[in-house]
């Protein structure tokens, strides 16, 4: 690198602002406003990294335009075939240049040529002064080739990983080149999927690099092809334009008409209020007290759905606790308790919430109990001299037993450290999280988060707190104890603290009580103006402590039976892996999608047009490899050993790792509304995802065992749920009678779509049928049922065209569902739980038509969630009202899976089957029908 203190940052805005907003796509960020900001957030991030970390001296950000380029005029296909920009990355592109101009830093645009050829200009004339460092800040692998001993690229980390300076020998050795120009020559024969330039047919990454090696240069190849061979010889030799066309379609331009200057790009001070008042505006809290400190005004404001009106916004000043005046108090003793429950007990509501020593409900100690009741009045309970963890608890039992309505935030895993400690509290319960999660579900649930934005406050950070004691520390009383954050979910954010003082958590642990009971009371008042009161009030808050006892009571597994399966699963992997070389003529690396494409499409060439991933890469997912597995061996042998790989390391190899030491159970988290239809979810082992169809997935089923041999397994299954939901909800008389009469759905609705008599339906009539029975549901197009049957689009056109004749009801509702949606903006279920659709009424066709097939499927498969999780309900009150030493240990989607007493079983499983059955009543009286089955392990229930 140059030895110079000038140092040159050239940024690749679009670049940068697209990874930003597809790093963030499953999990956006939206501020109070409806606003995706995860595009100028993570933009921000990177930005701001550089400015505090790097010590640069120039800067400025490149932008592409509209106007065409002379990359078009040499190719009209050039990106082409690019999707339109997300609208939400659209709007955020112009918030990124308002921002850059509040931190006074240049952007440059030059009509009809690339932010490349921006960079690529000035990073060659910097390189000629000999005056600067450059750094190209992009993932772009393309600017590779203008990297010099003075111009390195600045690739951005991912994930929290560190960033990636690629220089002179580093772009040699990872393209395996002499020369860093010769990454032109490996992207011309390479082509870019993403940007349509098509390169050599046959010749991916691997290839293009062994031939440049070779070669030299593309120019170079095409005057040698006589030593090339087969195919490939004929790829090369018939595609010479087209190679030759790529070369110049890649190369980044050194020589565009460039205006801006080095002196327009020198680091000027930034406006400082323009960049606070954007960080409010946008709410970016934590950028604003990174770059200011207390002197930064957070943004705030009331959340919105995507149909509603902006409420009117309060002052944007957060609060403290030092602004207000407050009662907080520590309780260390049994007559200080004594008087505090006499008041508890008095209360119609209160809030509770606990301190522990760890994550993990079953093993987590006690280190005290934060009450509230009252605004700005709070308690924190601890053991002390005469008041041991057990005896505390006692004492707080009655008020946690009583009908009071009990208030807190992640109720869950407080009632499951109490359950644990032998205290099982009862309700009704308000969970300030779970409310919160109905009322706007696409944003953030932490206390934190709702503190600010409902109560416009800011609450005491743990780290604050341990700071704090550390400084205290050679002032430490016998008042100690160790402590951990129960509301940080991952090791990476998780909080261990020892030698805490009570006394130093007494304000945080009073606040967090404090703070949730009056959220409660505003989230009330949403809940009825959303119109999910009922949705709250009927299912999830009932709902909460039978997912604490299911949790609580857990799922025996056999350690003999997993290391038998685990064994041949790996003796099953190595043969496949064998076959795999022999087939392929050489070893790879098998979980190397870059490596098999090339071995499959670049090597094998098993299709003429492989298609491509947007970075380049032949597409080797499940969807395309599946398509090709009847007519190739070894395509259907890498499938097999996906699956195999992947049930022995996400199953076989990792369950053992989450039974617990002291019952020999797995205890899976239950999650009730971790997804957007309501289904329940489940993690810390996820337990939904075991595949039932394969053999290896049913083997796995089997090492689940009943509890005792006085016990066997029994599960209970709705049939069908969402067919007859879709019913019921649609209308449509035909399909109603088919369930009244107890026909088999699928043989029925093969009898009207062929037109034949149900006896006459053949098997593969049937699976058609289910096929676009279930589709349906999921707003299945002729393309893909075309796909999954493997017949003609025009054929699975007309069948769908047949079934909608047949069934008219379930078209007439999926179109007004549509139609009522993009009016609303969102859809609900029977029970009334609501999804809003923000993307309904999207510019974008292909982001509409997914809003609208979200449309179609929440309604049914919202209302089958919510069945089951009153089933739940009733269930668990029918075996706790019973005093049945039977118990609920599991839900999977539309099952429920029992450790049932044998004893119990004629008396018990009637009652199961009618409870499901009549949980949530359909219209049109179309019934629910639960299966059931029973055995010695999972499998065999199932």
């Amino acid at each position: 690198m140059a030895d110079t203190t000038k140092r040159l940052f050239l940024l690749d805005g679009m670049a940068l602002v697209y990874r930003a907003h597809f790093a963030l796509i499953r999990n956006p960020i939206y501020n109070s406003k409806g606003m995706n900001t995860s595009a100028v957030f993570g933009f921000m991030n990177t930005l701001l990294d550089i400015l505090d970390n790097h010590s640069p001296t120039h800067l400025g950000v490149a932008f592409d335009t509209k106007e065409p380029t002379p990359r078009h005029e040499i190719f009209p296909e050039y990106k082409a075939q690019r999707d339109a920009m997300p609208e939400d990355l659209a709007k955020a592109i112009p918030e990124v240049k308002r921002l850059l101009k509040a931190f006074h830093i240049p952007v440059i645009e030059l009509p009809g040529y690339e932010a490349d050829d921006i960079i690529g200009t000035l990073a060659h004339q910097a390189d000629a002064t000999g005056e600067y460092q450059t750094f190209m800040v992009t993932p772009d692998k393309d600017f590779a080739q203008l990297v010099t001993p003075t111009t390195t690229m600045w690739k951005p980390g991912r994930k929290g990983s560190e960033v990636e300076l690629m220089d002179v020998p580093a772009i040699l050795s990872k393209w395996e080149i002499e020369d860093t120009s010769q990454v032109i020559d490996i992207l011309a024969l390479w082509g870019d999927a993403s940007d349509n330039i098509p390169g050599v047919p046959g010749i991916g990454e691997k290839t293009a690099k062994k031939l440049i090696k070779q070669f030299g240069s593309v120019e170079k190849l095409l005057e040698s092809t006589d030593q090339l061979k087969g195919k490939q010889k004929e790829n090369v030799e018939n595609n010479k334009e087209q190679a030759l066309l790529s070369k110049k379609l890649v190369t980044i331009m050194v020589d565009a008409p460039v205006s801006t200057t080095f002196k327009d790009l020198v680091l000027d001070q930034r406006d400082d209020e323009a960049v606070k008042s954007l960080f409010t505006e946008l709410e970016f809290n934590a950028l604003g007290k990174r770059l200011y400190g207390n002197d930064f005004t957070a943004g705030r404001g009331h959340s919105t759905t995507a149909s509603a009106e902006q409420p009117e916004l309060v002052q944007a000043e957060l609060k403290t606790l030092a602004d207000f005046k407050t009662n907080y108090a520590l309780v260390n003793s049994a007559a200080e308790l004594d008087k505090l429950v006499k008041q508890l007990e008095k209360q119609d509501l209160f809030c509770f919430d606990l301190e522990t020593t760890a994550l993990n409900p079953r093993t987590a100690d006690l280190l005290g109990v934060a009450l509230s009741w009252k605004a700005r009045e709070a308690y924190f309970v601890i053991p002390g001299k005469d008041l041991s963890p057990s005896a505390m608890l006692e004492k707080l039992k009655p008020a946690l037993t009583s009908k009071a309505t009990k208030i807190g935030h992640n109720l869950k895993f407080d009632l499951s450290v109490l359950l644990a400690k032998g205290l099982q509290a009862t309700g009704p319960f308000f969970d300030t999280m779970l409310a919160h999660s109905l009322v706007d579900p696409e944003q953030r649930h932490n206390m934190d988060y709702l503190a600010e934005s409902m109560l416009g406050y800011t609450t005491i950070k743990l780290a604050d707190v341990a700071a704090e004691n550390e400084a205290e520390a050679s002032t430490q009383s016998d008042d100690l104890f160790s402590f951990a954050e129960k509301k940080k979910t991952t090791k990476k954010d998780y909080v261990d603290m020892s030698a805490i003082r009570a006394e130093s958590l007494k304000d945080y642990a009073c606040e967090d009580a404090d703070i949730t009971f009056q959220l409660a009371e505003i989230l009330a008042e949403q809940l009825d103006t959303s119109g999910q009161s009922d949705v709250f009030y009927d299912i999830e808050s009932p709902l909460l402590p039978v997912l604490v006892r299911i949790e609580h009571e857990g799922i025996c597994v056999n350690r003999d039976s997993l290391t038998e399966i685990g064994h041949t699963l790996a003796k099953r992997i190595e043969n496949l892996t064998k076959s795999i070389y022999e087939q392929a003529g050489k070893e790879f690396n098998l979980n190397s999608p870059k490596q098999l494409g090339e071995i499959l499409f670049g090597e094998m060439q098993l299709v003429e047009k492989p298609k491509k991933t947007k970075t380049g890469q032949f597409k080797t997912d499940e969807s395309t490899l599946s398509l090709l597995a009847p007519k190739h061996e070894i395509v259907a042998n890498i499938l097999e050993y996906r699956e195999a790989s992947k049930l022995k390391s996400t199953y076989v190899d990792a369950l053992p790792e989450h039974i617990c030491p002291s019952d020999g159970r797995i205890h899976t988290h239950l999650h009730q509304l971790l997804t957007a239809t309501g289904r329940l979810a489940s993690s810390d082992p996820n337990l939904q995802n075991i595949p039932v169809r394969s053999e290896a997935g049913r083997e796995i089923r089997k090492a689940f065992v009943p509890r005792g041999e006085e016990f066997t397994l029994f599960a209970c299954d709705y049939s069908q749920v969402e067919l007859r939901v879709m019913a019921a909800i649609s209308g449509d008389q035909a399909m109603i009678d088919a369930f009244q009469h107890d026909h088999d759905i699928h043989t029925a609705t093969a009898a009207r779509v062929y037109g034949v008599g149900m006896d006459e339906v053949t098997r593969d009539m049937r699976s058609t049928a289910k096929m676009v029975n279930f589709g349906i549901i999921y707003g299945i197009s002729a393309f893909g049922l075309s796909q999954r049957l493997g017949i003609p689009r025009g054929e699975a056109a007309e069948i769908i065209d047949t079934y909608f004749e047949q069934y008219p009801a379930i078209k007439e509702f999926m179109d007004k569902t549509i139609e009522q949606a993009e009016k609303d903006g969102y859809v609900t279920t029977l029970s009334g739980r609501k999804r809003v659709l923000r993307d309904i009424n999207s510019r974008n066709a292909s982001i509409r038509k997914n809003a609208g097939r979200a449309a179609i499927n929440t309604p049914i498969q919202g209302t089958a969630a919510d069945m089951i999780k009153l089933a739940m309900i009733k269930v668990d009150d029918l075996l706790r009202k019973g005093g049945y030493h039977s118990k609920m240990i599991l839900q999977v989607h539309d099952e429920l899976l029992f450790d049932l007493h044998l004893e119990e079983k004629d008396e018990l499983i009637p009652k199961i089957v009618e409870a499901m059955q009549t949980a949530l009543p359909l219209p049109h009286d179309v019934p629910a029908k639960a299966d059931t089955g029973m055995g010695g392990n999972w499998l065999q229930a199932h």
